[in-house]
């Protein structure tokens, strides 16, 4: 892989993560059209790796309510009279709704990284998708915020995440549904999506430089995939920053049907031939 092809993936990577459009259909669907095939070991490690890039993103814009965060849980820990602190229980909130998607991770990994790739699942999960997401946007009450998220929300929404691990689901889509049928308004919603992509991608991203790492060496590259890696960190920034005062004023109907016109047109090119749907 090119410098300027991996640049452009990993501007996509950035862009779309945070996004409920699927970043992993897009990079499956442009990994294709460049010409690479997506079930080859060392594209399916870059397609997680560069992902890091947009979560060391969200570290950084967030970097303020991590600290506050972490601060909140060691004290808890140390002392029983501060676990009545909201970012106490905020902060394990966050670490149980972590958990079932790094189990289903490494249960179905080979699945995941093989079967689940072809691009018949990415288009069908990019439209189906469409209408949980559509139900979830007009039934959403946002009635509780970031201070009334519980762990058993976090659990709720970490299991939905776990569909994320399908191509075209798109995780900042499923935990968006999962979130707005809890009752939280959109802007905890997006921002408790960030803090759960921290473990999951960031697990997911060293996982594969540990099992992958000859075979990036051999194939794609480790400059282009540092390349794509940074990339990713510097228009995800941007991305997140966006977003965030972006869902504060308008609903989800722009990524709706973005959503559906995507699965929409890569039905179309499988159907006409134009590209292999693995």
């Amino acid at each position: 892989m090119n410098i300027v092809e991996a640049a452009f993936l990993g501007a996509v990577e950035g862009l779309t993560e945070f996004l409920p459009v699927s970043s992993t259909g897009h990079l499956t669907l442009l990994e294709r059209l460049l010409g690479h095939s997506t079930d080859d070991p060392d594209i399916t490690a870059f397609t997680a790796i560069i992902q890091v890039g947009a979560v060391l993103a969200t570290i950084l814009y967030l970097r303020k309510d991590i600290a506050r965060l972490l601060r909140a849980f060691f004290r808890g820990v140390a002392r029983r009279e501060e676990r009545r602190d909201p970012d106490y229980r905020f902060a394990w909130a966050v670490i149980i709704g972590s958990i079932p998607i790094g189990i289903v991770g490494l249960v179905f990994k080979d699945h995941i990284e093989t079967t689940l790739r072809s691009l018949y699942v990415v288009a069908i999960a990019l439209i189906l998708w469409s209408g949980v997401l559509w139900f979830a946007d007009r039934r959403a009450t946002q009635t509780r915020g970031e201070r009334d998220v519980t762990w058993k929300d976090t659990l709720i929404i970490g299991l939905v995440q776990c569909l994320a691990l399908i191509p075209g689901v798109s995780r900042s889509g499923a935990t968006g549904s999962a979130g707005l049928l809890r009752g939280l308004d959109r802007v905890t919603v997006t921002r408790l999506s960030f803090m759960l992509s921290i473990p999951a991608l960031t697990g997911a991203g060293l996982l594969q430089v540990v099992d992958e790492y000859d075979a990036i060496s051999n194939g794609v590259g480790w400059p282009a995939t540092i390349t794509a890696t940074v990339v990713s960190f510097l228009v995800g920034y941007a991305a997140v920053a966006w977003l965030l005062r972006f869902i504060a004023r308008h609903t989800y109907s722009v990524f709706i049907w973005y959503r559906v016109v995507v699965g929409v047109v890569i039905l179309v090119l499988l159907w006409t031939d134009v590209i292999p749907a693995t």
